[in-house]
């Protein structure tokens, strides 16, 4: 605003007046600066794609990994550290790797990878990169890019457990660059991938966690009041997992208790997601108190049992549980949610655990001052490029450089080097655009279930499109605590 006013002496009153329609009363001037950006919100909400009744949804599925177990930072500096040390020792890479850290908070979740180029990119809803968020190493990359991403042999990292790998990606590149050390990024990509894998075949993820739940799973209590309230509503639940039955049934037993089974009435461990879902070549083993496989067929999927493997097809068959009565919750939008929702019909819930941290920035003023000021500076630029007069193209330029200074301060505010990750500059992010796309409905984590009646209806927000005009109804923002029944669910947590 002070900007605003200082422009207003730079230029001649009947300029800002007939750009925008005003006459020469300067009263109106105000309606040009929006209403300040929300910063109610409530990180407890459940955001809607789709409408969704919780009326009609009479069986609920989870996944394990991130969604009935969310876990801790340190998780992710011990996949990092052991996979570097994988790099080094198996794949004999130069030992000066081993001086490069885990970075926390460098990566995001939803970017993509050149894997020719060995750059780490953000890409927006349209496949434009976003400037200032390409990087082949810790440094932002000078390397030359066209502004579309066009066949470009790339990767996206989907996975929340994909953030060590794409550090790992980075801090390699790094090295090689700062030492002069020719070599091929295909190569590097390979490895870095075969490296982290190994973490995951070998089973030292599994058994980080296992010696110590209390570190590593957050929000135990949380999930077994969720489990609680769904069977206690005459609910059916099932597991589908890529986990195997020792690690998941720690697990459980830490955050639901020694008979959490009894919770479910189908589950199925080491489900080969996503083949699970889009195959039926793998028969359904079903494994005895101790883990054991069985070799008797499956006729049936029955409660207090374990099953392997299997496929999707079978399940429908065997259980008969079909379309909109069903409503899966997973971390992954591929694997998880995709051949759900466009093959077979099911509701979907998507866990984004990075809407706490990105709920907590949106709410700060900091980023409420400097998104309202930079819609309207727009605004601004949008109404005065008809001038072309000398000083009124200096003060433009002042404006559109205030602009990109906007931009960089609230990306910054989310993570320093991607930003959001549900946002470019003004563009939905790639990620963002998949979300929606598969997921009904998307949250931090299942216990935002815990603040909802079971016959709720979620409703998405009409969004306007551009050739349409806004209503003050279309801006009120889902979770505002202002908007009722919220407020109260905010001291639920």
């Amino acid at each position: 605003l002070v900007f605003f006013i200082r422009s207003m002496g730079i230029f001649p009153q009947n300029v800002f007046a007939c750009a925008l329609g005003l006459g020469h009363h300067t009263q109106p001037f105000i309606y040009l600066i929006p209403p300040s950006v929300c910063n109610l919100l409530n990180s407890s909400t459940i955001y809607a794609n789709n409408e969704v009744s919780l009326a009609e949804v009479d069986i609920y599925g989870f996944d394990y990994d991130y969604t009935l177990a969310l876990y801790s930072d340190a998780l992710n500096t011990m996949i990092y550290n052991t996979a570097r040390d994988f790099l080094i020792e198996h794949f004999k890479y130069p030992e000066g790797i081993r001086k490069y850290d885990y970075i926390p908070n460098f990566a995001a979740r939803g970017l993509h990878y050149d894997i020719q180029k060995g750059l780490l990119m953000k890409i927006d809803a349209f496949h434009y990169i976003q400037l200032g968020t390409v990087y082949r190493r810790e440094l932002p990359s000078d390397t030359s890019l066209p502004d579309e991403l066009n066949n470009f042999y790339v990767k996206q990292f989907m996975d929340i457990f994909s953030i060590p790998e794409m550090t790992l990606l980075a801090v390699a590149n790094d090295f090689f660059i700062s030492n002069d050390i020719e070599y091929d990024p295909e190569h590097l990509y390979k490895d870095v991938s075969e490296a982290i894998g190994m973490v995951h075949i070998k089973g030292y993820m599994y058994k980080w966690i296992m010696q110590d739940l209390e570190k590593y799973i957050l929000g135990g209590d949380e999930t077994y009041a969720v489990l609680h309230r769904l069977v206690s509503h005459g609910k059916k639940l099932f597991l589908i997992t890529n986990s195997p039955f020792s690690f998941v049934d720690k697990g459980m037993r830490y955050m639901v208790g020694k008979d959490w089974r009894d919770f479910f009435d189908v589950v199925i461990v080491q489900a080969d997601k996503p083949h699970f879902f889009n195959d039926c070549v793998k028969p359904f083993r079903r494994l005895d108190g101790n883990g054991d496989l069985q070799w008797d067929k499956i006729n049936s999927l029955d409660k207090g049992q374990i099953y392997k493997q299997g496929n999707l097809y079978d399940f429908l068959r065997l259980t008969g549980w079909r379309g909109s009565s069903v409503l899966y919750f997973g971390d992954h939008l591929y694997s998880d949610l995709a051949d759900l929702m466009l093959r077979h019909g099911w509701r979907t819930g998507a866990i984004v655990p990075e809407l706490d941290l990105e709920t907590k920035v949106v709410n700060t003023e900091q980023y409420a001052q400097s998104l309202t000021w930079l819609q309207a500076l727009t605004g601004l630029l949008e109404r005065m490029q008809i001038h072309r007069d000398s000083q009124s193209r200096e003060v433009l330029q002042d404006w559109l450089k205030e602009r990109e200074e906007l931009r960089l301060r609230t990306k910054n505010l989310f993570n320093p080097q991607f930003g959001s990750i549900f946002r470019t500059c003004h563009n939905p992010t790639y990620f963002s655009r998949r979300l929606c796309r598969f997921s009904d409905v998307y949250m931090a984590s299942i216990s935002c279930l815990l603040n909802y009646d079971l016959s709720y209806t979620f409703y998405p927000r009409r969004t306007p499109l551009q050739h349409e005009a806004p209503l003050w109804m279309d801006q009120l923002c889902t979770g505002c605590m202002k908007t009722p029944f919220l407020e109260e669910m905010a001291h639920i947590r």
